[in-house]
């Protein structure tokens, strides 16, 4: 479970892969399409969407020269259920700072 979780924060600290996944998030694009509204070759499109291959947040078809991809969301899931742990923790910790630094704001 950690190896992956490492395997999608690596995936997704590339502004360009983050952004290609936005993109896949309303449906199903070519790599073409993803590579469209960046400054990249057709070829380093194809190699980030192979690190979100790896990572299983995207899955590739090939149909003859289109290569077709898709979100997978269960990695995603996972890692959003690991960070949710920290913004509770966050949010327990704002809190008790809200409380020491106006006590009467916190009745």
């Amino acid at each position: 479970m950690v190896e992956q979780l490492d395997t999608v924060f690596h995936a997704l600290a590339d502004p360009t892969r983050r952004a290609m996944v936005r993109t896949l998030a309303a449906g199903e694009r070519t790599v073409t399409e993803l590579a469209s509204p960046h400054p990249i070759s057709l070829a380093a499109a194809s190699k980030h969407v192979k690190v979100l291959e790896r990572a299983g947040i995207v899955r590739r078809t090939v149909l003859g020269r289109r290569h077709v991809c898709r979100l997978e969301p269960r990695p995603l899931a996972a890692a959003s259920d690991h960070l949710r742990f920290y913004e509770r923790f966050w949010n327990d910790r704002l809190d008790a700072l809200e409380a020491f630094v106006d006590p009467e704001e916190s009745r």
